[in-house]
């Protein structure tokens, strides 16, 4: 019976140790630089977090706003390209709605569900509730532009 009892525990350690990892962040320290992101006419916040790739849009977003054509993807992002490259520090990430990820360097994409994949992570709007996200960012809507500004 204690044996049964432990192999039980156990089991449930290693399981919960393993979703516990594959939740991870990525571990990157906020820049506290927010810019703005508008749809649809409605403007909300979104912090940045510093790296190569943050630093590199704050450039490009000082020369004027940079407006993104998306589109849905999948049921859990809208997604466009910047139509420039930006530096990528990639690294496998568990998106949560809010985050803004940068994909293969130019390309965009701003999440209302989950997904995981290696990304550069360049911010997470401001918002907290999923709902207000995703009616935000138009989601499943179709064809969104979506401007980002400096504040």
């Amino acid at each position: 019976m204690k044996k049964s009892i432990l192999t039980i525990l156990a089991l449930c350690f290693l399981t919960f140790s393993a979703c516990a990892q594959s939740s991870k962040t990525t571990g990157e320290k906020t820049m506290g630089t927010t810019i703005n992101i508008t749809v649809n006419g409605v403007t909300k916040t979104a912090t940045l977090v510093d790296n190569v790739a943050t630093k590199a849009l704050l450039e490009l977003l000082a020369k004027g706003n940079v407006t993104v054509k998306t589109n849905d993807y999948s049921g859990f992002e809208k997604v466009g390209t910047f139509g420039t490259r930006l530096p990528t520090a990639n690294s496998q990430i568990d998106t949560v709605p809010g985050d803004i990820v940068l994909y293969h360097g130019n390309n965009i994409s701003f999440f209302y569900d989950y997904n995981g994949w290696s990304y550069t992570m360049l911010g997470k709007l401001d918002i907290v509730d999923v709902d207000e996200i995703k009616t935000f960012l138009a989601a499943g809507k179709g064809k969104t532009d979506i401007v980002l500004s400096l504040k």
